[in-house]
């Protein structure tokens, strides 16, 4: 199974809760023709890893982390597979970000990283969309991260049960070409070692989202640019990036 949410309404806001009475959930394959389709998870909150892969860390001009790097993105910043990224006016290079998403199942606290994979729902591609000269700028990376559309997800949540991590790979591609590739055994930190690691200062809830990290190869996204993550046996995000309305 490939857990959708969908919306028969083509207004309903992409990061609308499962509480709003629009939303349904189903399978991929039975995605209703016309239906809007939402990101695969409704999270209390996106955490996200930062410098998780070695040489990522190395072009940022970054040491390798000691422990997980964490911050947040809000839920506003939720986009589905097919929407746009609209970048902003505020910013002057806008990035992308190839990750896996991982889908919290249950509630964890102070999950021990051997138990993790059971709190697990599934996984999922995800862009971490990034204004790199405001993440700088600012020196902590909340607006940077944070714009509504920065948090392409989707189109589906594969079952933890149902695909085995080992020997994937997370691929970035913009206008065709590859611009990332990487197995997620380069991690720095796994995925139950980060859910372990968060779970001791913070409750994760069911449907919460987490972002586990970039490889190297990051780069600028220009308006009218086609970005696709791919992850195999999970997924294909696809997303083209609009620029600002002007105010």
């Amino acid at each position: 199974m490939k857990i959708i949410r969908y919306s028969l309404n083509p207004n309903t806001l992409p990061w609308a809760t499962d509480a709003d009475s629009e939303v349904r959930h189903g399978d991929w394959a039975a995605l209703p023709p016309g239906a809007r389709l939402l990101p695969p998870c409704s999270p209390t909150k996106i955490v996200c890893v930062g410098r998780n892969y070695s040489e990522h860390a190395k072009e940022m001009g970054a040491e390798v982390p000691a422990e997980p790097t964490i911050f947040l993105k809000p839920p506003s910043s939720l986009i589905a597979s097919g929407d746009a990224i609209v970048y902003p006016r505020l910013t002057q290079r806008l990035d992308y970000e190839g990750e896996l998403g991982v889908v919290m199942g249950r509630r964890a606290r102070k999950v021990k990283s051997a138990d993790a994979g059971a709190y697990i729902l599934g996984y999922t591609p995800v862009n971490d969309v990034t204004a790199r000269d405001l993440q700088r700028k600012d020196g902590q990376w909340t607006r940077g991260k944070g714009f509504d559309t920065f948090c392409p997800v989707g189109p589906y949540i594969v079952p933890r049960d149902e695909i085995n991590l080992n020997g994937l790979r997370v691929r970035t591609f913009v206008d065709g070409e590859m611009k990332q590739d990487a197995a997620l055994a380069e991690m720095i930190f796994s995925v139950n070692d980060i859910i372990a690691h968060v779970s001791v200062f913070m409750t994760l809830e069911p449907g919460d989202l987490i972002a586990t990290g970039t490889p190297s190869g990051v780069g600028p996204l220009q308006p009218g640019s086609q970005v696709r993550v791919e992850i195999g046996g999970i997924g294909v995000l696809e997303n083209t990036v609009i620029l600002e309305d002007q105010p």
